[in-house]
């Protein structure tokens, strides 16, 4: 499904802040993709002086902006955002006190939601699975709640992620490590086809620079189209092939059953997914 963009009052600021506004919200590590979502909060009506960021490493940047940098929590927060490496979970979670009576959102992948239970007994809890285009604001992120997340906590919790892209809800937790095989690890995979695709167009004589452009355009442009038309990829694919021509000869070798695109890409989901079942076994 689409991410539902929330509504901003007339002031320009997203009412479902009002109450993170008064209460305050704990963002621990602002990487990367702590740093996205910031961005995002903040431009869409989140007060900066109600965010407290702990981050012993806190880039430059999100200095004097009236943040409470690693400064004690607020007594009730509205909200608790996870943001850091699996390998840091553990001490991120015996830092952060116990918590009463608020929403607990992780962004980390492979630790599970009883992970999160064992640290925060009762408390409602969302673990979500972004990707690296949050940066740019064109990610997606994939979520699920536990007994305790009620409807209005997961409406907050996609409202806070659709601050960095769409948003869908899974219907079991079990689906998130192949949601992190996918769409989490999925960028890397794109960025690899970039490479292949310049690589093939030097070996074809194209200058370096010249052929890196052109797969680089080709493939957001691809995606772009993609999205912008919401149609079938079959459709789109058989759209621009003509029979005998070149993009068919080029799709004989990408579509063989045996050698080509689909059982590499079946074997590279099907091996970030274990890898996404074993970090979570870890915890």
């Amino acid at each position: 499904m689409r991410g539902r963009w929330p509504r901003c009052d007339k002031g320009g600021r997203m009412g479902d802040f009002d109450d993170i506004n008064k209460r305050g919200l704990v963002l621990v590590g602002c990487g990367r993709m702590g740093g996205a979502m910031l961005r995002g909060w903040l431009a869409r009506g989140l007060e900066p002086g109600a965010v407290t960021v702990i981050d012993p490493r806190l880039a430059p940047e999100w200095q004097d902006k009236g943040l409470r940098v690693n400064a004690d929590l607020p007594a009730d927060p509205a909200v608790l955002v996870l943001a850091v490496k699996p390998q840091m979970m553990a001490d991120a979670l015996g830092g952060v006190p116990t918590l009463s009576d608020t929403l607990v959102l992780s962004v980390a992948a492979g630790t599970t939601i009883a992970t999160y239970e064992a640290a925060f007994p009762g408390a409602p809890i969302v673990r979500v699975m972004p990707n690296t285009p949050a940066a740019i604001g064109q990610g997606i992120s994939a979520m699920i709640g536990n007994d305790r997340a009620t409807a209005a906590h997961l409406d907050l919790a996609e409202t806070l992620m659709g601050a960095v892209g769409r948003v869908v809800r899974l219907d079991h937790e079990d689906q998130m490590d192949a949601v992190t095989g996918l769409s989490g690890s999925g960028p890397a995979y794109v960025f690899h086809l970039i490479e292949a695709m310049a690589k093939a167009g030097e070996a074809q004589g194209l200058p370096a620079a010249l052929s890196l452009e052109l797969a680089r355009m080709t493939v957001a442009g691809a995606g772009a189209l993609a999205i912008d038309g919401d149609e079938d990829p079959a459709v789109l694919r058989e759209n621009v092939t003509s029979p005998g021509g070149t993009t068919a000869a080029g799709l004989r070798v990408l579509m063989d059953p045996d050698t080509g695109l689909p059982p590499l890409m079946a074997r590279t989901v099907a091996a970030a997914t274990e890898r996404g079942r074993e970090l979570g076994k870890a915890q």
